[in-house]
Order: C-alpha cells, then sequence, then structure tokens
C-alpha cells in the first residue's frame, strides 16, 4: 500500500467521523426548524460551537465503570460498533477511484458481514453491564437488528440481480442509463425501512426508548464510551444513506460539467439528502410499539422483499429470453 492509499483511507475515515460530529449539529437544528423553534443558537455562529463543547464535555467526563460490570467486555463493546461500520466504508464508492476498495467483487456482502458484526457491540454492551434495563434493551436491539438484516439482503437483491454484480462499483456503472430507484421501487423502500431498524434511528429506535428502557443498552456507559454509542449511530446512518445513493440512485452518476471533482458534488449531495430524511423523520412519526414493529417484518416486510426478489427475476429472465 503506497502512500497516496494511506492518504485517501485517512481522509475518507476522517471525514466520515468529523461529518458524524457535525450531524449532531445539523439534526438539532433542522428539529428545531421542523419544530418552530430556535435550537442551538448562543455558542459561535448558529450554535455550532454547542457540539465543540460537548465534544470536550465528553472527552472530559469521568470514564466510570460500573463495579457490577464485566470490565473487560464492557470496555471493547463501544469500539466494535465504531469498528465495524468504518470498515464498511471500505467498498462505498464515493467517486471514481476514490474509495478504500471499491474495486471488490462482493461489495455489498462484505457491507452486511459488518452490519452483522455491529450487533455484536450492542449485545455485549447490554449483557456486560450487568443491568436489567440494559439486557433488556440489549435483547431487543439485537432481534430487531437480526430480523431487519434479512428484509435489507433481501431487498439488496432485487439491484444485484438487475446489475448482475455484487460490486458496488458496478451497481454504480449499471445505472447509467436510468436510476434503480424506479424499477426497484418497492426494493428501495424496504432498505429505507430497514436500515432505520439496523441504525435505531426514530421511529424505530425502540432498543433505546427513554420512556420504557431509560437508554436501552448503554444505560450504564459514560464518558467516551458512551461518545463512541453516539457517534457510531451518524457513522451508520451517513453509511446506509450512502448505500441508498449508490445503490438506488446512481451513486457519483450526474452532469460534470466538464469538472472533475463533481461526481464526489453528487454523490454528497444525494447522501445529504438521504441523511436530512432520517433526522427529520424524527420530528414526523411517533414510535410504534415493539410487537408492532417485529410483526410488520416478519409478516409485511418479508413476503414483499420475496416477492420484489422473485418478480425482478422474472423480469431479467424474460427480457434475456431469445
Amino acid at each position: 500500500m503506497n502512500a497516496a492509499n494511506l492518504l485517501m483511507i485517512s481522509g475518507i475515515l476522517v471525514s466520515v467521523v468529523l461529518t458524524a460530529a457535525l450531524l449532531i449539529w445539523v439534526e438539532r437544528r433542522m428539529l428545531g426548524l421542523w419544530q418552530d423553534r430556535w435550537g442551538p443558537n448562543r455558542v459561535w455562529f448558529l450554535g455550532i460551537g454547542q457540539v465543540v463543547a460537548d465534544m470536550i464535555k465528553i472527552f472530559t467526563k469521568d470514564d466510570w465503570v460500573p463495579p457490577f460490570a464485566d470490565r473487560t467486555v464492557f470496555v471493547l463493546a463501544p469500539a466494535i460498533v465504531m469498528a465495524t461500520i468504518l470498515l464498511a466504508f471500505a467498498v462505498v464508492p464515493i467517486a471514481p477511484g476514490i474509495s478504500v476498495a471499491a474495486e471488490w467483487n462482493v461489495g455489498i456482502l462484505f457491507v452486511l458481514s459488518m452490519t452483522a458484526l455491529a450487533v455484536y457491540s450492542v449485545m455485549l454492551g447490554g449483557w456486560a453491564s450487568n443491568s436489567k434495563y440494559a439486557v433488556l434493551g440489549a435483547l431487543r436491539a439485537t432481534a430487531q437488528t437480526i430480523s431487519y438484516e434479512v428484509f435489507m439482503g433481501l431487498a439488496l437483491l432485487g439491484v444485484v440481480i438487475q446489475a448482475g454484480s455484487f460490486s458496488l462499483n458496478d451497481i454504480v456503472l449499471a445505472q447509467q442509463h436510468g436510476w434503480y430507484i424506479f424499477p426497484q421501487a418497492l426494493g428501495f423502500v424496504l432498505f429505507l425501512i430497514a436500515g432505520l431498524a439496523e441504525t435505531h434511528r426514530l421511529p424505530l429506535d425502540l432498543p433505546e426508548a427513554e420512556h420504557e428502557l431509560t437508554a436501552g443498552f448503554h444505560t450504564e456507559y459514560s464518558g467516551m464510551k458512551f461518545g463512541m454509542f453516539f457517534v457510531g449511530e451518524y457513522v451508520a446512518v451517513i453509511l446506509m444513506s450512502g448505500l441508498l445513493t449508490t445503490l438506488y440512485c446512481g451513486g457519483w452518476l450526474g452532469p460534470t460539467f466538464g469538472l472533475t471533482f463533481m461526481p464526489v458534488v453528487w454523490w454528497c449531495l444525494k447522501t445529504g439528502v438521504f441523511i436530512l430524511f432520517f433526522i427529520l423523520l424524527r420530528a414526523a412519526i411517533p414510535r410504534p410499539r415493539y410487537d408492532q414493529l417485529m410483526r410488520f417484518g416478519w409478516l409485511a416486510l418479508l413476503p414483499l422483499a420475496l416477492l420484489n426478489t422473485a418478480v425482478t427475476g422474472a423480469v431479467v429472465l424474460l427480457r434475456g429470453a431469445p
């Protein structure tokens, strides 16, 4: 690996983490706008200094480990979620030649495997906390994440069938004559719902619903370890938004106007729209009950995902027939 590759990898990872931190401020401002209030507005320009103040607080807060917790696993759990989500970015193509390993022909499988490993962070964090609220939150999060991973994978099969490849780079190039959001509208909606459940974003944040489980699986966490869970959620939102852009909205494809940097701009703009959508859902839709969430997944999303896969496969076969 040469210096250019190391620089690109470092740039992508630093940009993702800094963007995740900035999204804390963006979410507060957007929710304030949506709910007809100010949001952060006192510290620096438009209150952006509030994020800096929060980061300083997290860095300087006492990094406490409960005496009743399993210390080793308790400390390891937050690092797992950050590592797995950041590793998933290795195969997400931002622009031609700008990604860590965009040419992998099993890119989608790698992303799914990393998101599947992220559930261990939640499960181990709740179990190691040795707290009934944390354990209940971890059980909820594990069941929800594993269940909705099934629907996410099935929703992706329609795109894979149409593109004929598991490579995210190939999928983007296959959309040069039309985005997959149109022929795969059902798969897009299914993937979006599954992405909300995977990232534990409202209205599907039931594993950490404050009105029932205080804070769910991270109830006993504080300081930097809580910060890793918190920032990891925003990194996951960026990942899901980037995947929606790459799989269904043409990735970096768009008018270049003869400018070499335009592919990056188009990818960032499309991803930003999905990030704002994730944020504004928090102010627009109430939470369902947990049993309603699980029933909706297995009785509604699963049949629809299987139907989308079967219909897509049949259409592709008929078009390929002589």
